[in-house]
């Protein structure tokens, strides 16, 4: 009886399970694609904002205060901060917009950038994907 509980329970071993792991792993015998012996493309900016482990791009909001502050934040930046903070207060809007005259930026222990004065994140994300990242 046990022994009939543990095969329906485990299943019959025609069915393998397939784990994430297996299937990051290329077949053997495709070998490796062309695109991945590829030499790295250089580095372009000074900064670096690598994706989280879900694929995305590390950016967020944050309202506080009774939802009167708006907050969007980039955490996880490499490298010089002060040009990436820079390059969205040139770059992100067009000078004289009101979004552009709104928006503040900090930066807190030289990893996060914090946007504030709306939220932004959209077109945070779209700003930084156009950029390559």
């Amino acid at each position: 009886m046990l022994s009939s509980f543990r095969s329906r329970l485990l299943g019959t071993s025609a069915r393998a399970a397939r784990s994430y792991a297996q299937a990051a792993v290329p077949h053997p015998t495709t070998g490796t694609p062309q695109h991945a012996t590829a030499a790295p493309t250089p580095v372009k900016y000074p900064y670096y904002i690598p994706r989280n482990s879900r694929g995305s791009m590390p950016v967020y909001t944050d309202i506080r205060n009774g939802s009167t502050k708006h907050l969007t934040l980039i955490r996880n930046v490499e490298g010089n901060i002060d040009a990436l903070a820079t390059e969205l207060r040139q770059g992100l809007f067009s000078p004289g917009t009101p979004e552009a005259e709104r928006m503040k930026i900090q930066t807190i222990r030289s990893k996060h950038v914090v946007l504030s004065g709306g939220l932004w994140k959209n077109e945070v994300v779209r700003w930084l994907v156009k950029k390559g990242f």
